[in-house]
């Protein structure tokens, strides 16, 4: 049986004594979604968060927690973070300003500590799953406990699923 080689995550949470479980999965190059993550972990897609990585007019970056099967309503998390607007940055510069790569990007442990914002549908469960900082692997944390550990908040943040005229939903 092969050790778990930690992440950078995990070591943050154990430093910080905070209970967690992992789970690793098979990811795709082609799809590096949390939809994808959720569906290979036998997951609702609900309960596995993306981050998503900003910048606001006014506050520079900002990060944003968000259930992977939904879409960041760009309102509300421009008025939620002190910002008038706000847009997402371009994959490319994650790593630099974050330490992370796309379908590898955590809240936890980022280079520096961003205003973080979570969607409050997270309270809802007692673990959510958010990336350990490596593509294909999760970790299992109690939303309080992360949002303690980076002066997170909670806000609604999605946008509301509509109904379009040919019967979808979006």
């Amino acid at each position: 049986m092969t050790k778990l080689k930690k992440t950078n995550v995990m070591r943050i949470l154990d430093k910080q004594k905070i209970p967690y479980t992992t789970k690793s999965y098979k990811y795709s190059e082609e799809d590096l979604s949390g939809v994808h993550a959720a569906a290979e972990l036998g997951m609702d897609p609900e309960q596995v968060f993306k981050t998503l990585v900003g910048q606001g007019n006014k506050t520079g970056i900002v990060v944003f927690c968000i259930p992977s099967d939904k879409e960041l309503d760009l309102k509300k998390a421009a008025a939620c973070s002190g910002n008038k607007s706000l847009h997402l940055l371009h994959v490319k510069e994650l790593p630099g300003l974050t330490g992370y790569i796309r379908g590898g990007c955590s809240p936890i442990g980022m280079k520096k500590q961003f205003p973080t914002y979570i969607d409050d549908s997270a309270q809802n469960y007692d673990a959510i799953s958010l990336s350990a900082g490596q593509r294909g692997q999760q970790v299992f944390v109690a939303p309080q406990a992360v949002a303690d550990l980076i002066r997170a908040s909670f806000h609604h943040l999605t946008m509301e699923n509509i109904i379009l005229k040919e019967g979808r939903i979006r």
